[in-house]
């Protein structure tokens, strides 16, 4: 997709999808600055995730926050380097995340629901999942991952939908909707990437108008809508688990799930992971 085949220090491309923003085009270590860069902020989130809610949800959350941290990892690694092998430590974590998010949506009773099973055939399907994105190539490999990871993304943002409308807190459904806004502008931005490439990566600058980078922008927004709805996921589950859970924002901007006895000394969830 990239309108440039330049090889920096990392060497010629060896990924299966190349986005499109120019290789190398800024500095020569970094095959693509903006998204790389953008990707840090997946990285942010993970961690800020885990350091406000360590002491408030369940290790299950604490999990998908550590992958998103992963995710942004690959994902900086990937931009920077073009390399497949990079490219999986990007795909793969994203995977695994969608899956963790599956497993909180369907074991969200007090008591375990599905039984030893279902996390044994969701590991199943992490192993399948893995074994197709990791040794197919090209187009097919392109497609399978993003078949594999939307059919769990869109089931995932469906139920959510669902939990929110049962909600009798305000915040909790104003979070979703700033969630699932920013998503949704995501997932635009990320198609106009690949089918206006062109457009985006030559017409636009030979007209004076850089690229606007939408892959870069992709990064953000996701990180943004994903920390939003984890958190109208976490806050029903403290709900459901009878305890009294409240969105606040942290310095007025960053959204966490906080209990009412956090403003002493905050004891672990004792719930299970």
């Amino acid at each position: 997709m990239s309108s440039t085949t330049a090889a920096g220090f990392w060497g010629p491309s060896t990924s299966t999808v190349d986005w499109c923003e120019t290789n190398y085009q800024h500095l020569f270590h970094v095959g693509e600055l903006f998204n790389s860069a953008s990707s840090l902020v997946l990285v942010l989130t993970g961690v800020l995730g885990i350091v406000l809610h360590r002491k408030v949800l369940e290790r299950r959350f604490l999990l998908a926050f550590g992958l998103l941290a992963l995710v942004g990892v690959g994902s900086t690694a990937f931009h920077t380097t073009l390399r497949r092998e990079h490219q999986m430590l990007d795909e793969l974590p994203m995977l695994y995340l969608a899956i963790v998010i599956v497993y909180i949506l369907l074991e969200d009773r007090p008591q375990r629901r599905f039984g030893r099973w279902f996390p044994l055939a969701l590991f199943g399907h992490a192993v399948l999942v893995t074994y197709l994105t990791a040794f197919t190539r090209g187009a097919v490999q392109f497609f399978l991952f993003q078949v594999s990871f939307a059919s769990l993304e869109f089931y995932a943002l469906g139920r959510t939908y669902f939990l929110q409308r049962k909600s009798p807190d305000a915040s909790v459904k104003r979070l979703f909707r700033l969630g699932i806004a920013a998503y949704a502008l995501a997932i635009v931005l990320w198609i106009c990437d690949i089918q206006f490439c062109p457009t985006l990566n030559e017409t636009l600058p030979a007209h004076g108008i850089p690229n606007p980078q939408f892959h870069a922008w992709w990064h953000v927004l996701v990180s943004f809508g994903f920390n939003a709805l984890l958190l109208v996921i976490a806050s029903e589950r403290l709900r459901t688990l009878g305890q009294d859970a409240r969105l606040q924002r942290v310095l007025g901007v960053v959204p966490r799930v906080r209990r009412p006895e956090e403003q002493g000394s905050p004891a672990p969830v004792s719930q299970p992971g």
